[in-house]
Protein backbone atom coordinates (compact mmCIF):
# COMPACT_ATOMS: atom_id res chain seq x y z
CA UNK A 1 0.00 0.00 0.00
CA UNK A 2 1.22 3.64 -0.63
CA UNK A 3 1.91 6.23 1.41
CA UNK A 4 0.87 9.38 -0.11
CA UNK A 5 1.97 11.39 3.05
CA UNK A 6 4.23 10.98 6.08
CA UNK A 7 5.04 12.25 9.20
CA UNK A 8 8.47 11.62 10.66
CA UNK A 9 9.57 12.76 14.01
CA UNK A 10 7.28 15.74 14.33
CA UNK A 11 7.97 17.82 17.26
CA UNK A 12 6.01 21.45 17.75
CA UNK A 13 6.87 24.33 20.88
CA UNK A 14 4.87 27.25 21.46
CA UNK A 15 7.66 29.25 22.63
CA UNK A 16 9.31 26.79 24.85
CA UNK A 17 6.12 24.12 25.86
CA UNK A 18 6.20 21.54 23.39
CA UNK A 19 2.94 19.90 22.25
CA UNK A 20 3.83 17.71 19.61
CA UNK A 21 6.77 14.96 21.15
CA UNK A 22 8.00 13.24 17.71
CA UNK A 23 4.94 11.48 16.17
CA UNK A 24 5.48 9.39 13.30
CA UNK A 25 3.00 8.41 11.14
CA UNK A 26 2.13 7.40 7.28
CA UNK A 27 -1.02 8.05 5.64
CA UNK A 28 -1.93 5.36 3.02
CA UNK A 29 -3.21 6.56 -0.24
CA UNK A 30 -6.90 6.87 -0.53
CA UNK A 31 -8.06 5.39 2.71
CA UNK A 32 -9.46 7.32 5.60
CA UNK A 33 -7.24 8.06 8.49
CA UNK A 34 -9.13 8.95 12.09
CA UNK A 35 -7.15 11.17 14.62
CA UNK A 36 -8.46 10.18 18.09
CA UNK A 37 -7.81 11.23 21.87
CA UNK A 38 -8.55 13.25 24.55
CA UNK A 39 -9.35 16.84 24.13
CA UNK A 40 -5.92 18.35 24.28
CA UNK A 41 -3.93 16.08 23.01
CA UNK A 42 -2.47 17.19 19.87
CA UNK A 43 -4.84 16.18 17.40
CA UNK A 44 -6.10 19.24 15.33
CA UNK A 45 -2.37 20.74 16.10
CA UNK A 46 -1.00 17.91 14.03
CA UNK A 47 -3.20 18.12 11.30
CA UNK A 48 -2.78 21.48 11.01
CA UNK A 49 1.23 20.76 10.51
CA UNK A 50 -0.06 18.55 7.10
CA UNK A 51 -0.80 21.59 5.29
CA UNK A 52 0.90 24.05 7.21
CA UNK A 53 -1.93 26.17 8.89
CA UNK A 54 0.19 26.68 12.16
CA UNK A 55 2.97 28.64 9.87
CA UNK A 56 0.76 32.02 10.75
CA UNK A 57 0.97 31.20 14.72
CA UNK A 58 3.34 33.51 16.49
CA UNK A 59 6.50 32.26 18.20
CA UNK A 60 5.62 28.53 16.80
CA UNK A 61 8.73 26.09 16.08
CA UNK A 62 8.31 22.44 14.15
CA UNK A 63 10.81 19.93 13.86
CA UNK A 64 10.72 16.96 12.26
CA UNK A 65 10.02 15.91 8.69
CA UNK A 66 6.38 16.12 6.87
CA UNK A 67 6.47 14.61 2.93
CA UNK A 68 3.78 14.50 0.36
CA UNK A 69 4.41 11.98 -2.11
CA UNK A 70 8.56 11.88 -0.96
CA UNK A 71 8.72 15.80 -0.85
CA UNK A 72 9.24 17.77 2.21
CA UNK A 73 6.59 20.36 2.35
CA UNK A 74 8.60 22.32 5.30
CA UNK A 75 11.23 23.06 2.77
CA UNK A 76 11.77 26.48 2.27
CA UNK A 77 11.46 27.12 -1.59
CA UNK A 78 7.59 25.30 -1.01
CA UNK A 79 5.15 27.37 -2.67
CA UNK A 80 2.05 27.37 0.37
CA UNK A 81 -0.67 28.08 -2.48
CA UNK A 82 0.36 25.10 -4.49
CA UNK A 83 0.58 22.98 -1.28
CA UNK A 84 -2.44 24.33 -0.43
CA UNK A 85 -4.10 23.12 -3.21
CA UNK A 86 -2.49 19.28 -2.87
CA UNK A 87 -3.72 19.55 0.93
CA UNK A 88 -7.36 20.92 0.95
CA UNK A 89 -9.13 21.66 4.42
CA UNK A 90 -12.75 21.10 5.97
CA UNK A 91 -12.90 23.06 9.57
CA UNK A 92 -15.21 22.31 12.39
CA UNK A 93 -17.66 24.81 11.69
CA UNK A 94 -18.97 25.03 8.49
CA UNK A 95 -17.72 28.11 6.75
CA UNK A 96 -19.06 28.73 3.34
CA UNK A 97 -17.93 32.46 1.87
CA UNK A 98 -21.24 35.11 2.07
CA UNK A 99 -21.76 34.62 -0.94
CA UNK A 100 -23.74 32.10 -3.78
CA UNK A 101 -22.94 28.19 -4.01
CA UNK A 102 -21.24 28.06 -7.46
CA UNK A 103 -19.21 31.35 -6.41
CA UNK A 104 -18.00 29.46 -3.03
CA UNK A 105 -17.36 25.98 -5.24
CA UNK A 106 -15.45 27.64 -7.69
CA UNK A 107 -13.32 29.94 -5.59
CA UNK A 108 -10.18 27.41 -5.59
CA UNK A 109 -10.11 27.31 -9.17
CA UNK A 110 -10.34 31.12 -9.93
CA UNK A 111 -7.95 32.01 -7.57
CA UNK A 112 -5.72 28.96 -9.53
CA UNK A 113 -6.26 30.91 -12.64
CA UNK A 114 -9.03 29.07 -13.73
CA UNK A 115 -10.91 31.38 -16.18
CA UNK A 116 -12.61 28.87 -18.26
CA UNK A 117 -16.28 28.80 -17.77
CA UNK A 118 -16.84 25.54 -19.37
CA UNK A 119 -14.59 24.04 -16.86
CA UNK A 120 -15.61 25.67 -14.09
CA UNK A 121 -19.50 24.87 -14.80
CA UNK A 122 -17.99 21.26 -15.34
CA UNK A 123 -15.91 21.29 -11.75
CA UNK A 124 -18.90 23.04 -9.89
CA UNK A 125 -21.75 20.34 -10.84
CA UNK A 126 -18.97 17.23 -10.24
CA UNK A 127 -17.88 18.56 -6.47
CA UNK A 128 -21.13 19.38 -6.06
CA UNK A 129 -22.58 15.58 -7.13
CA UNK A 130 -18.75 14.30 -5.28
CA UNK A 131 -19.83 15.91 -1.66
CA UNK A 132 -23.81 14.16 -2.47
CA UNK A 133 -25.19 18.00 -2.36
CA UNK A 134 -25.90 18.51 -5.95
CA UNK A 135 -29.79 17.52 -5.75
CA UNK A 136 -30.17 20.04 -3.16
CA UNK A 137 -28.28 22.90 -4.79
CA UNK A 138 -28.97 22.59 -8.51
CA UNK A 139 -31.94 24.63 -8.93
CA UNK A 140 -29.74 27.29 -6.21
CA UNK A 141 -26.45 27.46 -7.55
CA UNK A 142 -27.13 31.77 -7.07
CA UNK A 143 -28.31 31.11 -3.70
CA UNK A 144 -26.47 32.56 -0.74
CA UNK A 145 -24.74 29.28 0.61
CA UNK A 146 -24.98 30.72 4.26
CA UNK A 147 -29.43 30.29 3.59
CA UNK A 148 -28.47 26.66 3.58
CA UNK A 149 -28.71 24.36 7.00
CA UNK A 150 -26.07 23.07 8.67
CA UNK A 151 -25.25 19.86 7.32
CA UNK A 152 -26.03 21.42 3.98
CA UNK A 153 -23.21 24.37 4.12
CA UNK A 154 -20.68 21.80 5.38
CA UNK A 155 -20.90 19.30 2.15
CA UNK A 156 -21.07 22.71 0.36
CA UNK A 157 -17.58 23.37 2.42
CA UNK A 158 -16.28 19.61 1.04
CA UNK A 159 -17.48 20.10 -2.34
CA UNK A 160 -15.47 23.56 -2.51
CA UNK A 161 -12.36 21.86 -0.97
CA UNK A 162 -12.28 18.94 -3.64
CA UNK A 163 -12.57 21.46 -6.64
CA UNK A 164 -9.31 21.98 -6.62
CA UNK A 165 -8.94 18.21 -6.93
CA UNK A 166 -6.68 17.81 -3.54
CA UNK A 167 -4.39 14.78 -3.12
CA UNK A 168 -5.56 14.79 0.68
CA UNK A 169 -8.56 16.34 2.34
CA UNK A 170 -8.20 17.14 6.20
CA UNK A 171 -10.85 17.18 8.10
CA UNK A 172 -11.02 18.54 11.29
CA UNK A 173 -13.85 17.65 13.30
CA UNK A 174 -16.16 18.05 10.62
CA UNK A 175 -19.59 16.88 12.30
CA UNK A 176 -19.10 17.68 15.66
CA UNK A 177 -21.24 21.32 15.00
CA UNK A 178 -23.75 18.98 12.97
CA UNK A 179 -27.11 17.36 13.83
CA UNK A 180 -27.06 13.21 14.31
CA UNK A 181 -28.83 12.83 10.70
CA UNK A 182 -26.34 15.63 9.36
CA UNK A 183 -23.49 13.77 10.64
CA UNK A 184 -24.53 10.49 8.90
CA UNK A 185 -24.62 12.35 5.68
CA UNK A 186 -21.64 13.84 5.70
CA UNK A 187 -20.05 10.41 7.42
CA UNK A 188 -21.93 8.23 3.82
CA UNK A 189 -20.48 11.42 1.74
CA UNK A 190 -16.72 10.15 3.07
CA UNK A 191 -17.01 6.87 2.42
CA UNK A 192 -17.92 7.11 -0.91
CA UNK A 193 -15.27 9.40 -1.62
CA UNK A 194 -12.56 7.41 -0.43
CA UNK A 195 -11.91 5.72 -3.24
CA UNK A 196 -10.66 8.89 -4.64
CA UNK A 197 -9.34 10.99 -1.84
CA UNK A 198 -6.59 10.42 1.21
CA UNK A 199 -8.56 11.56 3.97
CA UNK A 200 -7.05 12.72 7.65
CA UNK A 201 -9.86 13.28 9.83
CA UNK A 202 -9.52 14.39 13.75
CA UNK A 203 -12.59 13.38 15.43
CA UNK A 204 -14.01 12.60 18.57
CA UNK A 205 -16.84 10.71 18.30
CA UNK A 206 -15.06 6.55 18.45
CA UNK A 207 -18.53 5.67 16.95
CA UNK A 208 -17.69 8.04 13.70
CA UNK A 209 -14.17 6.33 13.71
CA UNK A 210 -15.20 2.73 14.18
CA UNK A 211 -17.99 3.63 11.05
CA UNK A 212 -15.62 5.25 8.13
CA UNK A 213 -11.80 5.33 9.09
CA UNK A 214 -9.73 2.55 7.52
CA UNK A 215 -6.81 3.28 9.71
CA UNK A 216 -7.28 5.05 13.59
CA UNK A 217 -4.01 6.68 15.31
CA UNK A 218 -4.45 6.98 18.90
CA UNK A 219 -2.74 10.46 20.50
CA UNK A 220 -2.66 11.44 23.87
CA UNK A 221 -0.75 14.26 25.14
CA UNK A 222 0.80 15.06 22.26
CA UNK A 223 2.65 11.20 21.95
CA UNK A 224 1.18 9.05 19.42
CA UNK A 225 0.25 6.28 21.28
CA UNK A 226 -0.69 3.71 19.07
CA UNK A 227 -1.84 3.01 15.14
CA UNK A 228 -3.49 -0.12 13.03
CA UNK A 229 -5.95 -0.81 11.05
CA UNK A 230 -9.88 0.30 12.40
CA UNK A 231 -10.60 -3.78 12.96
CA UNK A 232 -7.07 -3.93 15.16
CA UNK A 233 -7.52 -0.63 17.09
CA UNK A 234 -11.67 -1.42 17.88
CA UNK A 235 -11.02 -5.40 18.37
CA UNK A 236 -7.83 -5.69 19.34
CA UNK A 237 -5.47 -2.48 20.82
CA UNK A 238 -1.91 -3.67 21.42
CA UNK A 239 -1.88 -1.41 24.25
CA UNK A 240 -3.66 -0.96 27.69
CA UNK A 241 -3.97 2.67 27.80
CA UNK A 242 -5.45 2.71 24.31
CA UNK A 243 -8.44 0.15 25.36
CA UNK A 244 -8.91 2.04 27.98
CA UNK A 245 -9.53 5.03 26.07
CA UNK A 246 -11.52 2.85 23.55
CA UNK A 247 -13.51 1.44 25.90
CA UNK A 248 -14.76 4.96 27.94
CA UNK A 249 -12.46 5.16 30.69
CA UNK A 250 -11.31 8.51 30.71
CA UNK A 251 -11.19 11.27 27.79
Amino acid sequence: MTNVMEAENVKLNYGKYEALHGITLAFPDRKLTALIGPSGCGKSTFLRCLNRMNDDIDNIKIRGRITLEGKNIYDHHLDLVALRKRVGMVFQQPTPFPFSVYDNVAYGLRVAGVRDKDLIDQRVEESLKQAAIWEETKDNLQRNAMAFSGGQQQRICIARALAIRPEVVLLDEPTSALDPISSAEIEETLTGLKQKYTFIMVTHNLQQASRVADQVAFLMDGNLIEVGTTEEMFMAPKKEITSNYLNGRFG
